[in-house]
């Protein structure tokens, strides 16, 4: 099994616990840092003191708050490629109709080979744009509901 493969899994009960406990403590070491760019950090079953830069403890602080909350987590470069099937799993649909949003020039792509990938970043932005579209669609819905009067008693 691989690195991202464990990421990806739902945390276990003791996993959970862990997260929710150590996220808020975390959260108020951040607080207290200065702005600069790099923390030191100590092992305490190792006594080893290791420099991180401080947005890795963010991202960390992150990870625990969806980790104790009982949400996998999985850790994808932004300028990361994926398969056309990936990107479907992402949006929740099937590989084809990823294939024809490429192709009509929904999110942008390279071919490597016959093959088609498609940045990560450019993956999140049409779902984010997707996501933003329905969120509107239902709002008019409901608004042309009210002017029916469907809501009223």
């Amino acid at each position: 099994m691989s690195t991202l493969d464990i990421l990806a899994t739902k945390p276990n009960r003791s996993e959970q616990e862990a997260a929710r406990l150590s996220f808020p403590a975390l959260e108020e070491s951040l607080k207290s840092l200065s702005k600069k760019g790099t923390t030191e950090i100590e092992i305490e079953e190792t006594s080893q003191k290791i420099v991180v830069p401080t947005m890795a403890l963010q991202l960390l602080a992150r990870v625990l708050k969806d980790l104790g909350e009982g949400r996998p987590v999985q850790i994808v470069p932004i300028e990361a490629e994926m398969t056309t099937q990936a990107a479907a799993e992402i949006l929740g649909c099937s590989r084809p109709h990823v294939i024809k949003l490429l192709e009509q020039g929904k999110i942008p792509f390279t071919l490597v080979g016959k093959h088609r990938r498609i940045r990560y970043e450019h993956v999140m932005k049409f779902r984010k744009a997707m996501k933003d579209a329905q969120k509107r669609n239902l709002m008019d819905m409901m608004k042309d509901d009210e002017a029916a009067g469907l809501y009223d008693s």
